[in-house]
């Protein structure tokens, strides 16, 4: 064997053009997160992407380290404890900056399943759902100084109703009502029944910068995504919960806009203590029944400015 091959990435490139980002995508790992003695592991199978920049003279990234970085990392947290995902992103961008010692920005994305317990609403029947776990993790460096900043988050299916439409089912059915009630009683059968709607699978996300010697609880942000939509979904129904959940979600209808505003009212009342340049990232997509597209919104701010439009609210 031959011990020193030609290094055929540091030669000068054809073209002298500078990459924004360059690196592997899809590297998949077995992930066992240890959370003390009482409570049992977390076990992730999660997919990590991640990118360093190219300078102009430089032909190649060296693209073996990267992945051999991520294994690297993984190696050593899974003898530890209490281990959060995007930290475990953040020291991935600190090992790929040794390796790449002519990167100036490291990115790092982490998305894994995540299993999470929930009951049905009336049988409360136990009922395994299954969500995304988001990390993300960025490395600047500026000279000698390397600044990293890192974020977690999540992704969850959901249900929501149309109030547009439920709107025009009610003025019809009203106006049917009044061919043979009077007004009085017409209005007592409206304030009583619940209205058809077309509905959507909601998919919510919430991605929160992390800052250092902080943490967020995953579950947490799971059950603010759940709660801004007209309902939760669960694997296990029996008929009473089938009508319980298509009940309360009639009952609490809202636009892919409001998914985005509810998330952000939830998040100030959840997070108030982050620091104001925390950055935050909330989407919701709603993949609709009666259109062929779906509707989506989003909302990217940080914390200082999430306050400043919602003041009027918390005052």
């Amino acid at each position: 064997m031959v011990d020193c091959f030609p290094d055929t990435q540091d030669k000068a490139p054809a073209v002298p053009i500078e990459l924004s980002r360059v690196g592997v995508k899809g590297v998949k790992k077995l992930l066992t997160l240890n959370r003390g003695e009482k409570l049992r592991p977390i076990v992730l199978i999660p997919t990590f992407d991640a990118y360093v920049d190219l300078p102009s003279d430089q032909k190649g990234i060296h693209m073996s380290r990267t992945p051999e970085a991520i294994s690297e990392v993984i190696e050593e947290v899974t003898t530890s404890d209490a281990v959060e995902v995007e930290s475990i992103c953040a020291e991935i961008v600190e090992n790929m900056m040794l390796k790449h010692e002519y990167a100036r920005k490291i990115e790092v994305e982490m998305e894994s399943d995540y299993m999470f317990n929930r009951k049905s609403p009336v049988t409360e029947k136990n009922s395994q759902e299954m969500g995304k776990l988001i990390a993300k993790a960025v490395g600047i460096r500026d000279k000698d100084k390397i600044t990293i900043r890192k974020s977690i988050g999540a992704e969850v299916v959901g249900m929501t109703v149309c109030p547009c439409a439920q709107e025009t089912v009610k003025e019809v059915d009203k106006n049917k009502l009044l061919e043979f009630l009077d007004e009085e009683t017409t209005e007592k059968v409206i304030d009583t029944v619940t209205f058809a709607s077309h509905n959507q699978r909601g998919v919510g996300t919430i991605l929160i910068e992390v800052p250092k010697n902080q943490k967020i609880n995953a579950d947490t942000i799971i059950e603010i995504i759940e709660s801004s939509m007209s309902s939760p979904v669960c694997g296990l129904l029996k008929r009473p919960d089938e009508n319980a959940t298509v009940m309360n979600a009639h009952q609490k209808p809202v636009f892919v806009e409001d998914c985005v505003r509810n998330m952000v009212e939830r998040i100030i009342d959840e997070f108030s203590y982050l620091p104001d340049d925390t950055i935050i990232t909330i989407c919701q997509l709603n993949k609709e029944s009666i259109h062929r597209h779906d509707a989506f919104a989003e909302k990217v701010a940080t914390m200082a400015e999430l306050k400043e439009e919602m003041k009027d609210v918390l005052n």
